[in-house]
């Protein structure tokens, strides 16, 4: 994204009304919100709220398509993820590591334990590159396989399936807006310390990672140890995945 349009997408987000609109546009996904809709929740006059979705047009965060008599307005996710690129572009250095290395543990281990009851992926907004060695390493002396196992942007998925269940493990992304993993999902957050970030000799880092690897199986434990009822019901999954972000292995999850 260039800066003059960083500048615009800005300018357009710094009132609260437009900010609103294109939060629950983010919200809605690829199916997007009726004109009428979005002022209802927002409580927003039609003359007002137009004045602001042209605003939010402009700047290119938003697009819009007319269904009949009416107008449905969707988020532009590939613009609000350009910039997020911009505004992160020269952070740490120009070495950002919001790549956190726990979502590759789950990734394989929930494949390994299920992969006939769900279809696993792991992925980031700004990944590393690389999956991070004593990630495999650890994954590996568990007898857990890291074939295929790689660094994934989220932007992949954009045009895939919807997901279903969406887990954050690490604190950063837990904010995040998760722009282009579409769908009406689930969303939980299993926040824990990111090996990666552990100083020290290589007996540390690989202790690091066993001990993440260690709260990551005591939560998917729990996961999958969910009553076909719970499943069933929304609201009672989100409530239980949500307690299951804070079991750890000496809970006898584990």
């Amino acid at each position: 994204m260039e800066t003059k349009n960083a500048i615009a997408a800005l300018t357009a987000l710094g009132h609260a009304t437009r900010l609103a609109a294109f939060r629950l546009l983010v919200e809605a996904g690829p199916a997007g919100r009726m004109a009428g809709d979005i002022g209802g929740v927002l409580q927003v006059p039609p003359a007002t709220l137009s004045f602001h979705l042209k605003e939010l047009l402009q700047a290119g965060l938003v697009e819009s398509e007319s269904q009949g008599r009416n107008v449905c307005y969707r988020a532009n996710f590939s613009a609000m993820t350009g910039l997020i690129e911009y505004l992160t572009h020269n952070c740490c250095a120009g070495s950002p590591d919001p790549a956190c290395s726990p979502t590759v543990l789950a990734e394989a281990t929930l494949r390994a334990w299920a992969g006939h009851r769900f279809e696993v992926f792991s992925a980031g907004s700004q990944p590393a590159g690389e999956v991070n060695p004593f990630a495999l390493a650890q994954l590996q002396a568990e007898g857990i396989a890291t074939a295929g196992l790689r660094s994934k942007s989220w932007d992949e998925f954009a045009d895939g399936a919807p997901m279903d269940l969406v887990i954050t493990v690490c604190d950063a992304a837990a904010a995040e807006a998760c722009p282009v993993v579409f769908g009406d999902f689930v969303r939980t957050h299993w926040g824990l310390p990111d090996p990666a970030a552990v100083d020290g000799s290589a007996e540390d880092k690989a202790a690091a990672f066993a001990q993440a690897h260690a709260i990551v199986k005591a939560r998917l434990l729990a996961l999958l140890a969910l009553p076909a009822a719970t499943w069933s019901d929304r609201g009672q999954l989100k409530d239980a995945l949500d307690r299951i972000g804070f079991v750890q292995p000496e809970d006898g999850e584990a």
